[in-house]
């Protein structure tokens, strides 16, 4: 069972880079302002320094609206903004070790799969959601190897109690396909760091949950 429960249906994932040009800082708090739940800063590529300036940054932002922050793949960024949340993937640090660290164990964790067998791992087991990533391909993350499709979330959903975060070229135009197909979130980068009008399109991305 999940350590926490999981009530953000629009999870927004956020890179300065994602923003094209655009301050993600904006960007990040007009997504809220649309209606975004929770949001993930992945800057796979900046220092550590860098990261911390960026999550320390954003931080301010998500705690004013009371917004979990996740931080992707980081520790030291998790431990020292006491981010909500950390994600990994298959070649990041593994869920079983976070929940051995004192500073992490309590927080969310998130763990993004690329085989059905994952299902079965300790890994899954002691995460508290599952990332399924990605459902369509996308040019935002490439070094995936499953493209889930609908009937991949919804074998998922079949096989699995963890709250399911879908992610991967989700848009207004699939939304709720991906959510009838079993996810419980859905998880954006370019349909909304990459909209001229950030708080509409997470306010339309949103309804479109609703319905």
């Amino acid at each position: 069972m999940s350590l926490h429960p999981f009530p953000y249906q629009l999870y927004l994932v956020i890179s300065e880079a994602d923003c094209i040009g655009k301050n993600f800082l904006t960007v990040a708090e007009e997504a809220i302002l649309g209606g975004v739940d929770i949001i993930q800063l992945r800057e796979k590529n900046d220092s550590t320094e860098l990261f911390l300036q960026k999550a320390q940054k954003l931080m301010e932002i998500t705690e004013k609206y009371g917004i979990p922050l996740i931080i992707n793949d980081h520790i030291e960024v998790a431990e020292k903004v006491n981010s909500a949340g950390i994600h990994v993937g298959n070649s990041d640090t593994a869920p079983t070790f976070l929940r051995q660290l004192p500073s992490v164990q309590n927080k969310i964790i998130g763990y993004s799969i690329e085989h059905l067998a994952q299902l079965e791992n300790e890994q899954t087991m002691v995460s508290d959601y599952l990332g399924i990533s990605p459902v369509f391909k996308t040019h935002t993350k490439t070094d995936t190897i499953t493209e889930w499709g609908l009937e991949g979330v919804a074998k998922i959903r079949q096989l699995t109690e963890k709250p399911l975060v879908a992610i991967g070229s989700i848009h207004l135009g699939n939304a709720k396909e991906v959510i009838n197909a079993g996810a419980d979130s859905l998880a954006v980068v370019s349909a909304i760091c990459g909209a001229a009008n950030p708080q509409k399109a997470a306010y339309e991305l949103k309804n479109e949950i609703l319905k």
